[in-house]
């Protein structure tokens, strides 16, 4: 855990005591290209969002193009037609630009086509210029706290929200086998409806949560664990990365890993093993006793960057995206 908390403290600015910037400098101004999936975000100050960072003048305006420090480009809104819909040229001089994914690899098109075209990277990866996960942990301020699981409201056992089903892939291929040992209660398009306010309160009768990513990559950990199965208090039992990729995030025991089990009958009687025997089941939860989760925001990214265009003094240039990215 120490590495994943050094790496938001040093990389990411989740809890940076940085310097600020100069009370002389106006803020700097960035405009952010397109609001993510065109959908407009609240803005908040990035003084409040991340310590120690000066704030910013964030702006979706493009009439500021011109005069903005920095431009942040959401892959997923430019991917498609990059030629017309990446900034113009010529490039204003000094101004950088951020490229902005949370997407994985498989859903990342036409990187070839940016080459040469950023400054910084924002991602999800550990190694991008500004790193921002989807959920980091972060020590409770001030004396520890008790770990409060309800277990009188954990009626039910295995549940699992999933959208993008995909016969062929990975992890329903996981999931049509463990379901015929064990009872998975499957929620989302196609499956049992499961209305957004009342998403939380639903998983929180489950015990464990089926954090499956729907493809592999390195670092990507999602909100199916840092949202769905953290704020539900269920144990992740995830398929995604290696487990020792997840532990660079988390604890060894905060979460139950399908690698570690030769096949979904193993893990499902496990779980099983685990439903009947409390202490062992609360074993999941004694991190959180010191440690605390939280999440990603577009707006937290947003201010991430702008700490990052304070301190970045020198001009860089990504020569090629996709052979880092991909």
């Amino acid at each position: 855990m120490a590495v994943i908390l050094a790496l938001w403290e040093a990389e990411a600015g989740g809890s940076l005591k940085a310097t600020s910037a100069s009370p002389a400098r106006p803020p700097l101004l960035i405009l952010l290209w397109t609001w993510p999936f065109n959908l407009p975000v609240s803005l908040s100050r990035c003084s409040e969002m991340v310590p120690g960072t000066a704030d910013c003048h964030l702006t979706a305006d493009r009439s500021v193009y011109p005069r903005a420090d920095g431009v942040i480009v959401h892959h997923w809104d430019v991917m498609y037609k990059p030629k017309a819909q990446l900034p113009p040229s010529p490039r204003p001089s000094g101004q950088r630009w951020v490229w902005f994914n949370m997407e994985p690899p498989l859903n990342t098109r036409n990187l070839k086509a940016m080459d040469g075209c950023f400054n910084l990277t924002m991602s999800y990866r550990s190694d991008s210029d500004i790193f921002m996960p989807y959920g980091w942990l972060e020590p409770w301020p001030g004396q520890p706290a008790h770990a409060m699981v309800n277990l009188s409201a954990k009626t039910k056992l295995v549940a699992w929200v999933v959208s993008n089903w995909r016969p062929d892939s990975a992890r329903v291929r996981y999931y049509q086998e463990l379901q015929t040992h064990l009872k998975v209660d499957v929620y989302g398009r196609n499956h049992k409806p499961l209305p957004s306010n009342t998403m939380m309160q639903q998983l929180a009768q489950y015990k464990f949560y089926l954090a499956f990513e729907n493809s592999q990559h390195r670092d990507y950990i999602t909100e199916k664990l840092w949202k769905n199965a953290m704020n539900a208090w269920a144990v992740p039992v995830v398929l995604g990365p290696s487990r020792d990729n997840y532990e660079r995030f988390l604890p060894p025991d905060a979460f139950i890993h399908v690698d570690d089990f030769q096949s979904p009958r193993d893990l499902a009687r496990y779980l099983q093993e685990l439903d009947k025997d409390e202490a062992r089941y609360l074993g999941y939860f004694r991190w959180r006793e010191a440690l605390q989760p939280r999440a990603f925001s577009w707006a937290l990214a947003f201010c991430k960057a702008c700490w990052q265009l304070q301190q970045e003094s020198r001009y860089q240039t990504v020569p090629s995206l996709a052979s880092w990215f991909m």
